[in-house]
């Protein structure tokens, strides 16, 4: 007897990816200049906006400001994908032994399956002495997100769940 495991959603990571590219165009072109804040994404505090939602997909966009860290999460029971439209952002990872980190700039894509802890905050420009600016990124969730769960790394160089938040907005 083969026994099958049901996947939370009938998406995979390629089409929250696409979704997200999708949706990072639409932004790009103006389609959504209509959600934005008056006078401007805030330059001290992250913000976000839901582009779309439905039971099945929901997909945000995100603006990430200096000093402010999601911390070590997973998405609970959400597969998780991202398209950086502007900026960069730094995204640390557990890899199940060790932390691991990558930056993503303008145009990157990450997708993040279950069981996937990471933390995601701003990443300065290294090639320029631009002011700070907030870097902005589309994010899509499927199933729409529920509950997500915070870690630390412990001393004996294993990830131990500090708690759980139901929420549905995105990353913390």
């Amino acid at each position: 007897m083969v026994s099958v495991i049901s996947a939370p959603t009938r998406l995979r990571p390629a089409d929250l990816l696409h979704a997200t590219d999708r949706y990072a165009e639409g932004v790009l072109s103006g389609s959504y200049d209509g959600l934005l804040p008056a006078g401007g994404l805030p330059a001290n505090d992250r913000w976000f906006t839901r582009l779309h939602g439905d039971e099945e997909l929901d997909v945000w966009l995100i603006s990430w400001v200096p000093d402010r860290s999601t911390e070590l999460h997973d998405h609970g029971g959400s597969l998780g994908a991202l398209t950086v439209l502007s900026g960069a952002l730094r995204e640390t990872r557990w890899d199940g032994q060790t932390l691991r980190r990558r930056r993503l700039t303008a145009g990157d894509q990450a997708a993040f399956p279950l069981g996937w802890v990471h933390d995601v905050v701003w990443s300065p420009d290294r090639h320029t002495a631009a002011p700070v600016a907030p870097t902005l990124s589309v994010h899509a969730y499927s199933p729409p997100l529920t509950a997500m769960s915070y870690y630390e790394v412990t001393h004996r160089n294993t990830l131990r769940r500090k708690r759980t938040e139901l929420t549905d907005e995105p990353e913390g």
